[in-house]
């Protein structure tokens, strides 16, 4: 063990991203006592650098509950929506083969599990390569149906609808205490959402 680590001593925001998830979760987990911190003469966190690892390598893979609250939400409203929302009479719906339908459907858990990996990592550039395959898929299958770039656009905004409204409906319920925090969090789900959206227009272009 370094010895300089025993002594080390970082910010909410560095041990969020240690230990791989939101800041808000750990400030939770220092609430509940599960992890010790000690406060600065100006009342900030200050979190043990082998304190932080010591309670990471206890919990396996860290997966912070927002951002799962997050893709239950998003889940359960796509497919309430889906159910009331008359999409026969969407172009870009009828235009989809069965098949793709089926796929676009079973796509929406591996959307929301990615971008909860990519929050969850702390938003690094390279996690973003996920977010160009699962666009470059979705854009493949779509082309294979002769849907139009207008049309999976609009499909694409249906979804992504949710994934913002899930987010903001659970900062809402949940009365952050540091509202600069959940902007970061939206932003960085509006990254990885816009990462996808290049990726579907430039598999277009590229046809």
């Amino acid at each position: 063990m370094n010895k300089n680590e025993t002594n080390e001593w970082v910010s909410l925001r560095r041990a969020a991203e240690i230990l791989g998830v939101h800041p808000a979760t750990v400030r939770n987990w220092a609430d509940d006592g599960k992890i010790p911190f000690r406060r600065t003469a100006g009342k900030h966190r200050r979190f043990n650098v082998q304190d932080l690892k010591t309670y990471a390598s206890s919990q396996g893979e860290l997966q912070p509950l927002e951002v799962k609250v997050i893709i239950q939400n998003a889940l359960g409203q796509t497919r309430m929506q889906v159910g009331t929302d008359n999409l026969e009479n969407a172009q870009w719906y009828t235009a989809m083969s069965t098949e793709t339908k089926m796929h676009m459907r079973e796509e929406g858990r591996r959307v929301l599990e990615a971008i909860r990996a990519y929050v969850a990592s702390g938003a690094p550039d390279e996690q973003l390569a996920q977010a160009i395959l699962i666009g470059k898929e979705y854009a493949e299958h779509l082309v294979k149906d002769d849907v139009s770039l207008p049309q999976a656009l609009r499909g694409f905004f249906y979804f992504s609808d949710f994934v913002v409204n899930s987010i903001l409906t659970w900062s809402e319920l949940s009365q952050p205490s540091n509202s600069s925090e959940w902007a970061t969090l939206l932003r960085q789900v509006n990254t990885f959402m816009n990462t996808m959206l290049l990726s579907i227009v430039e598999y277009y272009e590229e046809d």
